[in-house]
């Protein structure tokens, strides 16, 4: 997809040269003759780049469109042009955030390599930027034939901009479906936008999806872009989304019939291309009956439905997967070389996996870490491999019989909490992936626990 170019410039013959130039160069050009006017067209429709000179007659006057631009939309790079230039300009210009500074007259050759490095530059920050927040993610591969079927839908939904909605439990690797569907798709030139849904307080929904304007609510000193902004000509993956409240739902349906929204606060209607990938862990039909979910966002969204595998129900898969996630850990931590026992995977095969996916990288994680030899064989004892039943003294020798069935449900909760906090060196978020609970719901569960002080002073 044509990256758009933003040519601000008061004289008309110089904003139609130059975007003569970067037409013939296969760019989509837009033009503003003053800095209000700029800033306008980028508050609509973000641009790939803006080519800004310095000299401007209005009110707004280059340096203070690049504040504001460098302010509000740092992610847009700024080439400044003058016909006044010299070094002290081309400093101040560059300490003030531009990317690049040419002096007038512009040769093509000079504005097409500026502008090609512009655009390069900005996908890799925002890549570079995506890949810290991903992390390390889960794989999700395998041989079986659940993993076959899926992997032909992915790529017949993938080439189009259908909504889609993938269904799954949690540690399936839904977000991994969504990034495979945007990877397979025409907007994989744009990096993947994601948002939890139900890691947000319902409060700042709207503003995180929609962006906010200055002086929108308390603390919302500048104008900040919304994931719908940042997902312009690319992929919006909204993960959870029956954590949503009706009047969000109401707002994400308005966007997918029109492609367009306003931000929190403001009244200017924003034009965007954005596809939706939505994913759920809980039965939509079920909460719509309940009331707690729109039947015509459902439908909307369920275009094309994706549904993920429990990992129990493709144990062919596990060998693939815990090979790939002991190398993955190996690498990352910088341990000698192991490899897992036939006998011990067999044992792995035979597991419910409650965690899925998620679980068996975890596990595989812990058994490199703590497995001293190049062998891994597994310790029962060390991961709780036996999911046979047991009597509640086995589960714990001095669990006092004593307690009622609510004050022995927390005294569990409790001591398991606490042991899964241990094991994360008490990180909570990764406490909270590890068990598949969500961050919020875990500090409120230790704060009612009686964790208060410490969630207060560790919840990092």
């Amino acid at each position: 997809m044509p990256e758009t170019i933003l040519i601000v410039d008061d004289e008309k013959d110089i904003r139609l040269t130059l975007g003569g130039l970067l037409g013939d160069e296969g760019y989509l050009v837009a033009q503003a003759s003053s800095g209000a006017e700029a800033l306008e067209r980028v508050e609509v429709s973000a641009p790939g780049v803006v080519i800004l000179d310095l000299w401007l007659s209005g009110a707004e006057q280059g340096f203070e469109v690049l504040e504001r631009l460098r302010e509000e939309y740092p992610q847009i790079p700024v080439i400044i042009i003058s016909g006044h230039g010299n070094v002290e300009t081309a400093v101040k210009a560059v300490k003030n955030g531009a990317f690049d500074f040419i002096e007038k007259p512009l040769s093509a050759d000079q504005l097409s390599l500026a502008v090609n490095r512009a655009i390069k530059f900005r996908k890799l920050d925002t890549e570079n930027r995506v890949l810290k927040k991903e992390g390390d993610d889960p794989l999700i591969t395998g041989p079986s034939l659940a993993m076959k079927s899926l992997y032909r839908t992915l790529e017949m939904v993938a080439p189009t901009s259908a909504p889609v909605l993938v269904t799954g439990e949690n540690g399936v690797g839904k977000e991994l479906v969504a990034k495979a569907i945007h990877k397979l798709s025409p907007r994989a030139d744009r990096p993947m936008i994601a948002i939890n849904c139900a890691a947000i307080p319902e409060e700042l929904v709207e503003s995180e999806l929609f962006g906010h304007e200055r002086g929108a609510f308390t603390g919302a000193d500048r104008r900040r872009q919304g994931r719908f902004d940042l997902a312009n000509h690319s992929t919006l993956f909204l993960d959870e989304i029956a954590d949503m409240s009706l009047k969000t739902q109401a707002k994400i349906l308005r966007i997918l019939q029109e492609q367009k929204f306003e931000r929190v606060g403001g009244t200017r209607t924003i034009n965007v291309d954005v596809r939706i990938i939505a994913a759920s862990n809980k039965d939509l039909e079920s909460q719509i009956a309940q009331g707690a979910f729109r039947e015509d966002l459902y439908y909307r969204l369920n275009v094309v439905p994706v549904a993920v595998p429990p990992l129990r129900q493709r144990a062919e898969d596990i060998p693939s997967l815990a090979g790939a996630f002991l190398e993955r850990c190996l690498a990352a931590n910088n341990l000698e070389p192991k490899t897992i026992d036939p006998k011990f995977l067999e044992s792995l095969q035979k597991r419910p996996w409650p965690g899925n996916v998620r679980e068996l990288k975890n596990t595989i994680e812990k058994l490199a870490i703590i497995t001293p030899g190049p062998v891994i064989y597994g310790d029962p004892k060390e991961i709780s491999l036996d999911n046979e039943a047991k009597e509640p003294s086995e589960l714990n020798p001095d669990f006092s019989l004593s307690l009622t069935f609510r004050e022995a449900r927390a005294e569990f909760e409790r001591r398991y909490l606490l042991a899964q906090l241990k094991a994360h060196g008490h990180n909570i978020t990764q406490t909270a992936d590890a068990i598949a609970l969500d961050r919020t719901t875990l500090h409120k569960k230790l704060k009612a626990l009686g964790f208060k002080d410490w969630v207060e002073g560790n919840g990092h």
